[in-house]
C-alpha cells in the first residue's frame, strides 16, 4: 500500500517524455486528460453517498436526507445476509440483518426502499455481487410498478466477483457459474434497461486490503479484461455490452500518484478495447469510472482529520477526472455515518465543486513533469503486471494458485512494518498522539430493527400462493442447467412473490458453492 517513491526530487521535461499520441486531447483516444471534451465546465461529476443500513425504511430517509442536501446520485449498501444471497429470517442472517447495510429480501423490501424516489429522474449504484443479478431486478419490478420505462432507468451494480474472491470474500458460486450470470446481465441489459451500468469493475476493495496504486491498477483492468473475455465467448459483440462498462477506484492519500493512477488506467484500457478488442464504437474505448475515498486510511484516532484527508483524497479524484463521487464520513472507522458526518462528506465535495477551483479547468494537472512521469510510470509497472497475470494463465488461474493474493498481502504486511517504523507517518496513530481519546457520537443500528424486518417478512411469505412460487424457483433450477438467460426468470418469479434468498437457494442446488483456496 505504500505509494512509489519519486526516483529524485525535481523533474523537468526530459522527465515526462510522451508522445502527443499517448497524450492527447481532453475527449480523444486514447483519453489521458479525461473522457470528455469539456469534463466539469459541462457537467460536474456526480456526488453519489454510499448509505444504507437498517431496514428499508430508514435507509429510504437517508436517501431523501441526502437528495435534500444537493446529493445527485443514490448508492445502496445492502447488508452481509442481501450480499450472500440469505433472506432476513434465514438462520444464517440472524445478527446481521441492516448491520453494514440495507435489509432486502423481497419486492416489497425494494418498494419500501424506493418509496417516493422517482426512478427516471435519479441515478442509483447498488453495490451488490454474488446476488447482482437478483436486485437488478427486483429495481426493474419497481420501476414497472412506477410506470418507468425500462429504457429510462440509469445506474450501476458492481456485479464484480472476480474481486470478491480476490479481495473480499462475498461470493456465493464457483467462478464459471459466476461469469455466465455477469455476461447474461450483459446481454440483458443490452436489450431492456441500455442505459445501466451492467459492471463496475472494482479496484477499491483490492487497495482496501492492502494493494499499492500500481496493484489496483493492474489488477482491475485484468479483472476487466476477464469479464470482456467471457462475455465474447457468450456470443456478444464487444460494441454491444462495452459501453455500459464501468469501473471503480480508491482515491488513497498520496496526491500526485493518485491522479496519475487514474489517468493511466484510463489510458491503458482505451488502448485494449481499440487495440486488443477491436471495439469500433469510441464509446467502446472509454473508461468510465466511480471514485470512493479510502475507507483504510481513516483512523478511529483523532477522528477529525478523517474530513482532511478525504478532502485530499476526493480532489485527487476530481483532478483524476472521476465521473461521480463518494466522500468517506469521518466517524467510519467507528462505525456507521451519522447525519452530521454524512452531511459534512457531502459538502466536501461540494466545496470542491464551487470553490475550489478543480472542476474550472480540464486535467489541471496534464502536463506537469511529475504527474506526466509518474503516470508513465504506473502505466508501464501495471502492463507488466497485467502481462504476468496472462502469462500464468489469467485472472481465475492467478486467484486458484493464490499469486493475486499473495502479491496484495506481501505489500500490505510492508506497509504494516513501515508504520511500525515510523517510516510512513499517520498522524495521530504513530506520529502526534493525543493522550485522551475524542468521544464522537457513534450511530448504532438498533436490535428490533432486525426483529422488525423479520417479522414482515414472514407475514410476506405467509400470504403468498406457494405453488406459484415452487413453480417460478423450479424453472430458474432448470434454466440454470442449460444457457438460457436466467434474467428475464429473477424478474418473473420475484413478481411472484419468490424472495432473494429462495432464488439464491435454487441458483446453489444447481452451480454448487465456490471454496477458496487458502493461500498461507
Amino acid at each position: 500500500m505504500s505509494p512509489l517513491k519519486p526516483s529524485k526530487t525535481v523533474f523537468g521535461p526530459k522527465d515526462s517524455l510522451i508522445s502527443e499520441e499517448d497524450l492527447g486531447n481532453p475527449g480523444e483516444y486514447p483519453f489521458t486528460r479525461g473522457i470528455q471534451k469539456d469534463m466539469y465546465r459541462g457537467r460536474l461529476w456526480t456526488m453519489r453517498q454510499y448509505a444504507g443500513f437498517g431496514t428499508a425504511k430508514e435507509s429510504n430517509k437517508r436517501y431523501k436526507l441526502l437528495l435534500d442536501k444537493g446529493q445527485t446520485g443514490l448508492s445502496v449498501a445492502f447488508d452481509l445476509p442481501t450480499q450472500m444471497g440469505y433472506d432476513s429470517d434465514d438462520l444464517m442472517a440472524k445478527g446481521e440483518v441492516g448491520k453494514v447495510g440495507v435489509a432486502v429480501s423481497s419486492l416489497e423490501d425494494m418498494e419500501i426502499l424506493l418509496k417516493d424516489i422517482p426512478l427516471n429522474k435519479v441515478s442509483t449504484s447498488m453495490t451488490i455481487n454474488a446476488t447482482a443479478g437478483i436486485l437488478l431486478a427486483l429495481y426493474i419490478c419497481v420501476a414497472k410498478k412506477q410506470k418507468v420505462s425500462l429504457k429510462e432507468i440509469k445506474g450501476t451494480i458492481q456485479n464484480d466477483i472476480l474481486k470478491e474472491y480476490i479481495a473480499r470474500g462475498t461470493y456465493i458460486y464457483p467462478a464459471n457459474h459466476s461469469l455466465r450470470l455477469i455476461s447474461d446481465i450483459f446481454s440483458y441489459c443490452k436489450d431492456n434497461v441500455p442505459q445501466w451500468n451492467t459492471v463496475s469493475i472494482s479496484g477499491y476493495h483490492i487497495r482496501e486490503a492492502g494493494a499499492t496504486a500500481i496493484q489496483e491498477a493492474a489488477f482491475t483492468l485484468a479483472n476487466g479484461l476477464t469479464y470482456v473475455q467471457a462475455a465474447l465467448d457468450s456470443g456478444l459483440d464487444i460494441d454491444d455490452f462495452a459501453t455500459r462498462l464501468s469501473f471503480f477506484f480508491n482515491g488513497h492519500n498520496n496526491f500526485f500518484e493518485e491522479v496519475a493512477k487514474f489517468r493511466a488506467a484510463r489510458r491503458m484500457w482505451a488502448k485494449f478495447m481499440r487495440e486488443r478488442f477491436k471495439a469500433k464504437n469510441p464509446k467502446s474505448w472509454l473508461m468510465r469510472f466511480h471514485t470512493q475515498t479510502a475507507g483504510v486510511t481513516l483512523t478511529a484516532q483523532q477522528p477529525d482529520n478523517n474530513i482532511v484527508r478525504v478532502s485530499l483524497q476526493a480532489l485527487a479524484a476530481v483532478c483524476g477526472g472521476t465521473q461521480s463521487l463518494h466522500t468517506n464520513s469521518k466517524d467510519e472507522a467507528l462505525g456507521l455515518p451519522t447525519e452530521l458526518a454524512a452531511t459534512i462528506a457531502l459538502r466536501t465535495q461540494q466545496i470542491i465543486a464551487y470553490e475550489s477551483g478543480a472542476a474550472d479547468v480540464v486535467d489541471p494537472l496534464g502536463g506537469s513533469y511529475y504527474v506526466e512521469s509518474l503516470t508513465n510510470e504506473i502505466e508501464a509497472k501495471a502492463l507488466e503486471y497485467i502481462n504476468k497475470i496472462e502469462s500464468m494463465g489469467g485472472v481465475i488461474r492467478c486467484i486458484e494458485n493464490g499469486f493475486i493474493q499473495k502479491e496484495i498481502q506481501n505489500s500490505s504486511y510492508d506497509f504494516q512494518k513501515k508504520v511500525d517504523s515510523k517510516e510512513e507517518i499517520i498522524v495521530g496513530v504513530n506520529q502526534f498522539v493525543e493522550k485522551e481519546l475524542i468521544k464522537t457520537p457513534i450511530l448504532k443500528v438498533s436490535p428490533k430493527l432486525e426483529r422488525s424486518q423479520v417479522a414482515r417478512l414472514k407475514k410476506y411469505k405467509k400470504v403468498r400462493n406457494i405453488k406459484v412460487v415452487q413453480k417460478n424457483l423450479e424453472q430458474i433450477r432448470n434454466a440454470a442447467k442449460t444457457k438460457s438467460n436466467l434474467m428475464p426468470l429473477f424478474v418473473e418469479a420475484l413478481e411472484a412473490k419468490c424472495t432473494l434468498g429462495e432464488i439464491s437457494h435454487a441458483l446453489r442446488d444447481v452451480f454448487g458453492l465456490y471454496k477458496e483456496n487458502v493461500v498461507i
